[in-house]
């Protein structure tokens, strides 16, 4: 990390945030061939900068290496899906959207969100990185443009006659390791009179809930509002209106338009959540070298747990093979011993292995088939929706752990 700049203000990063060792990269799921050969490592250690806040790991990949063969796919997730059918009817009547409107989202996925705007008669565009992604998008019928999204792309979008009245991204901000070049770029898409809505995960939250686990390499920056705020004010443009939502274990929803935009004046919700993030201290230094102490309490109570299991004679599988299992799993050193094998609804995962810890990844239907003691919910912050789809592992008296922000156990 010698001599790294801060990728927002170019400050030279010298405090550490969070140190994780060295992982492979959270996404980079191994088929069985790839068994027998080397996995490539790299630092996962989170920096803060001590001029504007903004914590943020460096980036070891380009971003072509890691969206090649992406295996994130939104709509695997009742929770998320619910979450946007809501979030589409709200804006859809809050900005009177139409059929003469324009949607375009960055990060589309695979349309899992653009889908409720079609059915609402509302054009729709979305950019998506991902080739392999993007195609489930385009068979449904959700027309996708394939390619990075930054100014070159909203240049090319702009003179196609193409700019937003809503443009949307969310959980795409911090995957961006040049975040002048794509905040640029949704300034040149929007409309004059056009809104934005990014939803991005609250650092404020993974402090207070040590959710560590959200730190990979293909995360490249955490923000606060406060430092969120700098980055856009850079770019003229105004957050005028936040919501704080429950997703991955609690996020922002900003609202931002043209500094110049006369009609969004700035909510009580921002000058509110400014000052409480102000009252927790992410305007200190303090606040962020401290979280270290929080992180190493966590791994070794899941670590205790899980070996105390293995000593009783208890077995444990693990549901989820999330990017944020993945840090979890590696930084406490957890492998097939203690953990033998996860599950996973996307079949893109099954039958690969996880990367570093090298667990093997089946269907669902291998819950039933083990009937384990335990069940390690990786993905925490979808805990309810997990509990309700596995619920028959209490038929023989199964128990769900949940690892973050401790160790807890639910009958």
């Amino acid at each position: 990390m010698n001599g790294e700049k801060c990728r927002f203000c170019g400050t030279v990063l010298r405090l550490s945030f969070c140190n994780l060792g060295c992982t492979p990269p959270a996404n980079a799921f191994l088929s069985e061939k790839q068994l027998h050969a080397p996995e490539t490592y790299y630092p996962l250690h989170a920096m803060l900068c001590e001029s504007c806040f903004l914590v943020q790991v460096p980036q070891y990949q380009s971003p072509s290496e890691i969206f090649k063969d992406y295996p994130y796919f939104s709509s695997y997730s009742q929770t998320w899906i619910s979450h946007v059918k809501a979030y589409a009817q709200h804006v859809t009547k809050r900005f009177k959207l139409g059929n003469k409107s324009q949607v375009i989202e960055i990060a589309s996925n695979d349309g899992y969100l653009l889908q409720h705007f079609k059915r609402l008669g509302i054009p729709i565009q979305g950019v998506e990185a991902a080739e392999n992604v993007a195609a489930i998008a385009i068979e449904q019928g959700i027309p996708t443009r394939v390619g990075f999204f930054g100014v070159e792309t909203a240049r090319a979008m702009f003179e196609e006659e193409m700019s937003a009245d809503l443009l949307i991204a969310n959980n795409v901000l911090a995957h961006v390791p040049d975040l002048h070049d794509f905040v640029a770029g949704l300034k040149i898409l929007l409309k004059p009179g056009g809104r934005i809505t990014l939803e991005f995960p609250h650092i404020q939250q993974l402090i207070q809930k040590n959710q560590f686990d959200t730190i990979y390499h293909e995360h490249f920056s955490y923000f606060s509002l406060i430092t969120a705020d700098k980055i856009f004010s850079r770019h003229h443009l105004k957050i005028y209106d936040v919501e704080t939502l429950e997703t991955h274990g609690g996020s922002l929803r900003v609202y931002l338009c043209h500094d110049d935009d006369k009609t969004g004046p700035v909510s009580e919700s921002v000058l509110a959540l400014r000052l409480k993030e102000i009252n927790m201290g992410l305007n200190r230094i303090e606040t962020y070298t401290a979280f270290s102490k929080q992180v190493e309490q966590v791994r070794l109570e899941l670590l205790a747990f899980l070996v105390a299991l293995r000593f009783d004679g208890k077995t444990v599988a693990a549901y989820g093979a999330p990017a944020k299992g993945n840090t979890l799993l590696n930084t406490c050193g957890i492998r097939s011993d203690l953990l033998p094998y996860a599950v996973d609804r996307n079949p893109c995962k099954q039958g690969r292995f996880m990367p570093g810890s090298r667990i093997p990844i089946f269907h669902p239907d291998k819950i039933k088939e083990t009937k384990p003691d335990y069940l390690l919910i990786l993905p925490w912050n979808l805990r309810e929706e997990v509990m309700n789809q596995t619920a028959f592992i209490r038929k023989w008296h199964g128990k769900f752990v949940v690892p973050i922000p401790q160790v807890q156990v639910f009958s």
